[in-house]
């Protein structure tokens, strides 16, 4: 059993509206990674956030220590463990997934689409799904069974749904294109670790893919592979940009150097913040704060 120092809190924001004697008229929304956990508090009324907190956890050597973590985490929490929230929508992250359209989903062969993209362990892993209907696609996943188990063994007695990071992805940067109709910008998440790479043309989505960073060249790399193929020229194409990365880093120094025309995005604005969250720049966390978009969609399966 890992200790304590397995995870370390990173950031935590409470709004002085948060009550911890409402849970029940709350709405928990929660993300886990690999290396790092995310969870926020919605009040689900007036869509506005009320708790946050982010954080990392060290590297482990299977899901079971992580989920024996994560245990640990809820256990000595004053809040994550309740069972008596309104609603939770869990986000998984992970590279096991596939979008697939609406037109030929097949519930019954969700397995089989998954498997095009991904290794799943019969008896270790649950496949998923969740509907994006503005976006005539489905998103195909897989999550480790123990956690589900547990997550529903824990919640049993709330409204729970799980889903995928890139759900939230695609229906934040769907809703954020839509504001915004004019021109064709790439959309860019940076996550720990990760690279996801979005397009949205006429409301619709036209690609999404994420790829593992090791060193910021694979950055530009996978960035102008995705320019070439979606035939955008690096010179005259916008780019908006979210995700773990300063507007004053060198990273971002960096990508300015190759893309010019690249401009951080905001937050999603159907979700409230009050002033507390000022001191998050607006284009972090963008994935986990674009999930109250799917309380309002078709459940998760």
């Amino acid at each position: 059993m890992q200790s304590p120092a397995s995870y370390k809190l990173i950031k935590k924001i409470k709004d002085d509206r948060f009550d911890e004697e409402q849970l029940h008229q709350y709405q928990l929304i929660v993300q886990f990674g690999v290396r790092d956990f995310q969870a926020a508090v919605v009040e689900a009324d007036e869509n506005r956030v009320l708790f946050f907190e982010d954080y990392v956890l060290n590297e482990l050597s299977n899901y079971a220590e992580q989920l024996e973590v994560i245990k640990q985490l809820f256990d000595s929490h004053p809040v994550l463990g309740a069972g008596f929230w309104k609603s939770v929508l869990v986000s998984i992250k992970n590279n096991k997934f596939v979008q697939v359209p609406s037109a030929l989903f097949q519930p019954s062969a969700a397995p089989e689409y998954l498997r095009f993209n991904a290794v799943v362990t019969p008896g270790e892993e649950q496949v998923l799904f969740t509907s994006h209907p503005g976006q005539e696609v489905v998103t195909v996943f897989a999550a480790q069974l123990p956690l589900i188990t547990w997550l529903q063994s824990l919640y049993q007695h709330s409204h729970l749904r799980i889903t995928h990071q890139s759900t939230a992805l695609i229906e934040g940067v769907a809703a954020y294109a839509s504001a915004r109709p004019q021109g064709n910008p790439l959309y860019i998440y940076v996550d720990r670790f990760k690279l996801h790479i979005l397009s949205v043309t006429g409301g619709k989505l036209l690609y999404y893919n994420q790829f593992p960073i090791k060193q910021f060249s694979d950055y530009v790399k996978y960035i102008m592979l995705v320019l070439h193929a979606l035939n955008m020229d690096q010179t005259t194409s916008h780019v908006i940009l979210w995700g773990y990365i300063g507007k004053n880093s060198p990273h971002y120094q960096e990508f300015y150097k190759y893309i010019q025309n690249v401009a951080f995005g905001e937050r999603p604005a159907n979700v409230r913040f009050g002033y507390l969250f000022d001191e998050i720049q607006e284009h972090h966390f963008f994935d986990l704060f674009s999930l109250p978009l799917l309380l309002s969609e078709a459940a998760a399966h």
